[in-house]
């Protein structure tokens, strides 16, 4: 694995980008969402230019779902999408829902292993690039 990246995933995102000479950095933005009782803090893995956040994930536990629905209650006009090794696999042993049924029942975009080129050349859109600007800080 590259140095600075925590999954193959990653990886294989940043590698794609690098090629398709997209300028998108790592973990370069935090921002704040609440958590009842507490406020937490999220790193997006990557930020498009045109202001598209992507989340990669190979597994998608119980504990990031529930951040994720919390950071669109906190942040509903972020564009995030998901990149998953496979949006087929199930939540868990008993349920019928995959990740990606997940993502549709909470209007999230995904995709399989690699960032659609759609969402590359996606035009920027105003209300995107304001909520990003309203909820991303620099990491320290």
């Amino acid at each position: 694995m590259i140095e600075g990246y925590r999954s193959g995933l990653e990886e294989k995102v940043a590698a794609q980008l690098t090629a398709l000479e997209v300028p998108a950095h790592y973990e370069q933005y935090k921002l704040n969402y609440e958590v009842p009782a507490r406020t937490a803090t999220y790193t997006p893995d990557f930020i498009l230019p045109n202001g598209i956040i992507i989340e990669t994930k190979g597994r998608f536990v119980t504990e990031d779902r529930k951040k994720h629905k919390l950071i669109k209650l906190s942040h509903p006009d972020l564009d995030i999408r998901f990149v998953f090794s496979n949006p087929n696999t199930k939540i868990g042993k008993k349920s019928k829902t995959t990740y990606g049924i997940w993502c549709e029942q909470l209007g999230f975009q995904f995709a399989k292993l690699f960032v659609p080129r759609e969402w590359l050349f996606e035009l920027p859109c105003p209300k995107r690039l304001a909520a990003n600007s309203a909820a991303l800080f620099h990491k320290k």
